[in-house]
């Protein structure tokens, strides 16, 4: 019950985001619980999106659709979203703790999911030259969402809007930099492990 909820609760909140994001932090409407569901269901939008979208809009070979790759796409990216957001802020005398933050975020993604759903459908028997109005719905869900996700970021760290534009372009920068070094590491654990193999089969060879 709590759960659901929190869901209905996610319905005002996209509408009325400073009063839903206060409440959502002060008031304590949502919990981490129903924010990890709410991205599991964005995760879900996606890969039924790429199967089910109607062929006229539909350019993804479904033999080459990888779920897993799928649900990382959406996944690595918002979590990198709240580590980067978390580490910047806390330097930046953000007031949002980490749950804060992925709780936040996470409620922010909801027209994604409100959107995309009937997009589905309505991909399937829209013509080529209703594809306008796809467009149109597509892109709304995007806007709303990073709309949200910006006032999220406001409300949650008590900031000014400038001071908000300027932490979000940081935390764009700050997830680069953590792919950066996540790549750096992984190539470097790959050089090491090439290294001690040739020397194991060097070994090998000449006992």
């Amino acid at each position: 019950m709590e759960v659901l909820r929190s869901l209905r609760y996610s319905l005002y909140l996209i509408f009325h985001p400073f009063d839903g994001f206060w409440d959502l932090k002060h008031e304590k409407r949502g919990n981490l619980k129903t924010a990890l569901i709410i991205v599991a269901m964005v995760g879900v939008t996606f890969i039924l999106r790429r199967q089910l979208t109607g062929f006229i809009l539909n350019e993804v070979k479904l033999r080459e659709l990888n779920v897993i790759v799928e649900i990382l796409s959406i996944v690595v990216p918002f979590f990198l979203w709240c580590v980067a957001n978390w580490c910047l802020t806390t330097l930046m005398d953000g007031e949002g703790s980490f749950k804060d933050i992925v709780i936040t975020s996470a409620y922010a993604l909801v027209p994604l999911v409100l959107i995309n759903i009937p997009l589905i459908v309505f991909s399937n028997i829209i013509t080529l030259e209703e594809a306008a109005f796809y467009v149109f719905f597509d892109i709304l869900s995007i806007v709303w969402a990073g709309l949200l996700l910006f006032l999220g970021t406001s409300v949650v760290h008590q900031y000014s809007l400038g001071k908000t534009f300027l932490t979000c372009i940081c935390v764009v920068i700050g997830m680069g930099l953590i792919i950066f070094i996540a790549l750096l590491f992984f190539s470097l654990l790959q050089q090491m492990f090439s290294f001690f193999y040739t020397i194991y089969k060097e070994i090998a060879l000449r006992l």
